[in-house]
């Protein structure tokens, strides 16, 4: 089969589920040994699109997003925690963690495609805000971020104050809106078909298996 499977995972930086919900696919990529046969596309949405440049505390966000009272909220900071154990990421939840808005993340994702760096950007921009109580809104935290995956950090954060590369973000949302995607992690394949949330390997497993059987046959 010489045409990569396409993967597009619609998701946000601040996403626990997401990060979750790609471990797992990684990890079922790699037990089927599929690591060349897939091309994976990170797809901008912000869960909060209207988060003010000072965030908001997790905890009194997801109570007045969700009605979760605190004893759900640590019942699921708890289940998250001990998921991301199991695939080897560290969720480091605490009092005064912030919920922070992700527009620029996402114009830095699309700049990282143009070089092969996006998934690398994307788990490095995830660990600093769930693994190292870092706020991902803030420039010098994205420009540390660039460096580390090894990109050009003055020309990666031009992108954030460029109109075509904002404009980009916002097309690539509204599209994604308008096809019904209206929840993350929604992991598509080849444009074709979709999961959402955060899927057991298991599940994966058998998606791609499926899929890789249905591209041999054709």
């Amino acid at each position: 089969m010489t045409q990569k499977l396409k993967i597009d995972i619609v998701s946000d930086v601040v996403c626990p589920w997401c990060t979750i919900g790609y471990k797992r696919l990684e990890k079922a990529i790699i037990e089927l040994d599929l690591q060349d046969k897939v091309d994976i596309e990170w797809q901008p949405f912000e869960l909060n699109p209207n988060m003010p440049a000072e965030g908001q505390n997790v905890n009194e966000h997801i109570t007045e997003k969700y009605g979760s009272t605190t004893e759900q909220q640590n019942q699921s900071k708890q289940m998250m925690t001990e998921a991301g154990e199991e695939l080897g990421f560290k969720f480091d939840y605490f009092d005064d963690m912030r919920m922070v808005n992700t527009f620029d993340a996402h114009v830095l994702l699309e700049y990282a495609k143009n070089f092969n760096k996006q998934t690398e950007l994307k788990m490095r921009l995830t660990a600093s805000f769930f693994s190292e109580r870092k706020d991902v809104s803030k420039r010098d935290i994205l420009k540390q971020a660039l460096l580390e995956v090894g990109l050009n950090a003055e020309e990666g954060l031009a992108k954030l104050d460029n109109e075509d590369a904002q404009n980009e973000v916002r097309f690539k949302q509204n599209y994604w809106k308008n096809l019904g995607v209206n929840s993350v992690p929604t992991i598509v394949f080849n444009r074709k078909s979709a999961v959402t949330g955060a899927q057991p390997v298991d599940t994966f497993k058998q998606v791609l298996s499926e899929l890789m059987k249905e591209e041999q046959t054709v």
